[in-house]
């Protein structure tokens, strides 16, 4: 095992442990059995040991998501993604506190990595025309309200006994994005700015995959940001009564 491996190591088992997401640097060195300059060396400072250790600790639930296979239904999938974020976070409390630690000045790459996988679900909703909103703004109302579960999960368990209210949460804010599926097309219950929400996030979604060629660069670009915008009318946007 090298160096900086060991040091990870011994500071997830610390993490693992210690009463909240915090360890001290000497605790590190001396459990890793490396001097304070080895472990500078490796990662800067504090700030960068923890952002490192939470890339590492992350791993494994990033590594079964990237073997996840989709299904074949997206929605389906956003709620099994809503499920293995909570329990990742309940079985690992402090590495998940550390990952969304407003300490940390710049957020830790798995988390960049996990919103571009919570996108790509979102982006096949969207081409299969089951999205309200577009998917960058359908992926930070999950990921916001799946975050804000969870810690809530682990910073107040004796409130949170069984998983209902995170099932709940999940299922409304699933509904607010999604649009119901009926017969394999919108539901017909889905009207006015929903309709309209729906079918730009829809056409934007097919062509992304499949752009245009008798358009310009600029052109596909400009149409991407009115769809977006369009999109992005529902779905709890009404028209003024009289309009």
């Amino acid at each position: 095992m090298d160096t900086r491996t060991r040091i990870l190591r011994a500071t997830a088992d610390l993490l693992s442990n210690a009463a909240g997401a915090d360890v001290s640097t000497r605790a590190v060195c001396e459990a890793a059995e490396v001097g304070a300059p080895m472990l500078y060396r490796h990662f800067g400072d504090k700030e960068g040991l923890l952002s490192a250790v939470v890339d590492y600790g992350f791993e494994q639930y990033l590594e079964s998501k990237r073997r996840a296979r989709p299904s074949e239904d997206p929605v389906q999938d956003i709620r099994d993604g809503w499920d293995n974020h909570v329990r990742f976070a309940t079985e690992n409390p402090n590495f998940y506190r550390l990952m969304y630690s407003p300490a940390l000045s710049a957020p830790p790459e798995a988390a960049a990595e996990a919103h571009r996988l919570l996108l790509g679900i979102l982006e096949r909703c969207a081409e299969a025309g089951r999205l309200r909103v577009s998917p960058e703004t359908a992926a930070r109302m999950v990921m916001s309200a799946n975050t804000g579960v969870a810690l809530s999960i682990i910073s107040r368990p004796a409130l949170y006994k069984d998983g209902s209210v995170s099932t709940r949460v999940r299922d409304a804010v699933v509904d607010a994005v999604v649009v119901a599926e009926s017969a394999g097309a919108l539901s017909r219950t889905v009207t006015g700015n929903d309709a309209v929400a729906a079918t730009a996030a829809t056409l934007a979604a097919q062509l992304r995959g499949a752009p245009p060629d008798r358009m310009t660069p600029a052109e596909a670009a400009l149409l991407q940001q009115w769809l977006t915008r369009l999109a992005d009318t529902g779905p709890h946007r009404r028209d003024p009564p009289g309009v």
